[in-house]
C-alpha cells in the first residue's frame, strides 16, 4: 500500500541529483579544460510478478519484472577534448590529444587536470591558481621567476633568449574511469604514467567540452520530471489519507 511512496521519493532524489550535476556542468562552461559529467541511475532490485488463480493457486504464469525504487548508480565523465583556442598568453598551455598536467596541492598530494591557464605564485613557481604548483617531467615544481617565456610542442620551456627552464610533465591513465574529482575540480586516483612525447600548444587553452544546448535540455527534462514526481507524491498522500480515514470509519 505504501510502495508508491518509495517509487516517487526515489525518483525525486534521482532527478534532484541530475539537476545538481547539470548545474555544475553549466557553471563550469567557461572553465578551461573542464570535462562534463553525466549522472546515471539504475533500478534497485527487480521482482518477478506472476499471475495466479483466485481460488486455486496452481499454474503460475510469469507476467514480468518490476522495480520499486530507482537508485543511484554511477557518475561518468566525458573526457572528449574541448576546442583549442589561441590566447597568446605566455603561461597558457593546452594538451592536444591524451594527457593531463600534474599539480602538487598544498597537502602534498598530486592531482591532474586539463586546465592550462597557469600563473606564477609569490616564489615564482608555475602554478594553477587555487590548486597548487605545476610539476615537471621529474615530478618537481617548476620555478620560472618570469612570464617572459616561450614553449615548444613537447612542453619544454625556455626564456626569450633561448635559456632552458624546464619541461611540463604530462601524464596519462590506462583507465580514465578510475579517476575521481576532488574539491578543487581536479582528478585524483588511477595509475598515472608519464607521457614521453606529449603534444602541448603554448599560448593556447583547451575550452570546456560542455555543450550548453544539451545541458539546458537535460536540465528542463530533469526539472519537469522532478516537479511531476512531487505533484504525484502530493496526490498520492491525499489518496492515502482519505483511504485511512475511510478504513477508520469502517472499523
Amino acid at each position: 500500500m505504501l510502495k508508491g511512496f518509495y517509487n516517487l521519493t526515489s525518483a525525486m532524489l534521482t532527478h534532484q541529483r541530475d539537476l545538481n550535476v547539470v548545474a555544475n556542468n553549466m557553471v563550469n562552461i567557461s572553465t578551461a579544460g573542464y570535462k562534463s559529467d553525466t549522472y546515471t541511475s539504475s533500478t534497485f532490485d527487480e521482482v518477478m510478478f506472476s499471475r495466479v488463480g483466485n481460488k486455486y493457486k496452481g499454474g503460475r504464469e510469469d507476467i514480468g519484472e518490476i522495480s520499486y525504487i530507482r537508485a543511484s548508480d554511477q557518475m561518468y565523465t566525458d573526457f572528449t577534448q574541448g576546442t583549442i583556442e589561441l590566447t597568446n598568453i605566455p603561461l597558457d598551455f593546452a594538451i592536444v590529444g591524451d594527457g593531463f598536467f600534474g599539480i602538487q596541492m598544498d597537502n602534498g598530494q598530486v592531482a591532474y587536470t586539463r586546465q592550462g591557464n597557469f600563473s606564477l605564485d609569490e616564489q615564482g613557481y608555475l602554478c594553477l591558481q587555487g590548486a597548487g604548483r605545476v610539476l615537471d617531467r621529474n615530478g618537481q615544481a617548476i620555478q620560472l621567476n618570469t612570464d617572459k617565456i616561450r614553449g615548444d610542442a613537447q612542453g619544454n620551456l625556455y626564456t626569450e633568449d633561448g635559456g632552458y627552464l624546464g619541461s611540463l610533465g604530462v601524464w596519462n591513465f590506462e583507465d580514465l574511469e578510475a579517476l575521481e574529482h576532488n574539491e578543487q575540480g581536479l582528478f585524483t586516483g588511477g595509475q598515472a604514467q608519464l607521457m614521453q612525447t606529449p603534444q602541448v600548444q603554448w599560448g593556447y587553452l583547451e575550452r570546456s567540452n560542455v555543450e550548453m544546448i544539451d545541458q539546458m535540455t537535460e536540465m528542463l527534462t530533469a526539472q519537469r520530471a522532478l516537479q511531476s514526481a512531487a505533484q504525484v507524491t502530493k496526490m498520492y498522500d491525499q489518496v492515502m489519507t482519505q483511504a485511512t480515514q475511510q478504513l477508520g470509519r469502517l472499523s
